[in-house]
């Protein structure tokens, strides 16, 4: 009498059947966002506490005044209305708003009103890059870690952009839910959230793994002065007052 195989429970692969996308994607969209998050809260309370004369933007306010002036608004502004609207898009439950608007045209609104102020904030960075990269004495001031965030902004702002046509395809809103689901499963701690990203389109992926490579470099970067009442940036003197740790001096 032949023994009868037993079959594998299911979900029990080895380790080295288990193809690399999967691993890549668990990676990126299931361990890297509480990589980044932690580094980005734990790295700026440290930074605060050790380098708070460091907690500045560090710009040149008194060349080229009038640019910066516009594309601080635009861009802040900008960004301020991006960051409200995917934070309270993405981590607000379908089952609190589908009463009042459908997923569908909750989608649509996103879109519209993403698209608009991914515009402005592009006009107003466009203008902070312009200011730096060709004013000689800016640029001469500005350090590569000033350019690098900027870089960094304006391809993250692309990619945000180019995700429009992707959204306006998928008119059921499959994927804005997908995307609010991942985003509440970090939160909640669920297990394998990075199921929900799996498969979404390029411009998607991107998106997120360079957002959270923003966050990544948050503590080390001028982006700190966010965290510092962002508000007040656009009405702020023509000067800074910083004092130096190790002479105890003022420079305007």
């Amino acid at each position: 009498m032949s023994a009868t195989p037993i079959a594998s429970p299911a979900g029990h692969e080895a380790l080295g059947s288990i193809p690399i996308e999967l691993w890549l994607n668990t990676f990126l969209f299931g361990v890297l966002p509480y990589i980044a998050l932690a580094v980005m809260i734990i790295g700026s309370i440290i930074r605060y506490d050790r380098e708070p004369y460091t907690w500045r933007t560090g710009s040149s306010q008194l060349l080229r005044r009038r640019q910066l002036m516009w594309g601080s608004l635009l861009f802040h502004g900008g960004v301020l209305f991006l960051f409200m609207g995917h934070f309270v898009g993405l981590l607000t439950p379908h089952s609190i708003y589908q009463h009042v608007i459908s997923a569908e045209e909750k989608q649509l609104v996103a879109i519209i009103a993403g698209s608009v102020a991914g515009a402005v904030c592009l006009a107003g960075l466009i203008l902070l890059m312009h200011r730096r990269f060709f004013d000689a004495r800016i640029r001469q001031t500005s350090t590569v870690n000033d350019n690098a965030v900027l870089i960094i902004l304006f391809v993250q702002l692309m990619l945000g952009l180019a995700t429009v046509p992707f959204s306006l395809a998928h008119g059921d809103a499959e994927v804005m839910l997908r995307l609010s689901a991942w985003a509440q499963g970090i939160f909640m701690f669920q297990p394998g959230i990075a199921n929900y990203i799996a498969g979404l389109d390029w411009p998607y992926q991107v998106h997120l793994v360079l957002g959270m490579l923003i966050f990544l470099l948050f503590p080390f970067t001028r982006l700190v002065h966010m965290l510092s009442a962002p508000i007040r940036y656009v009405w702020r003197p023509g000067y800074q007052i910083v004092r130096s740790r190790k002479l105890g001096t003022h420079h305007g």
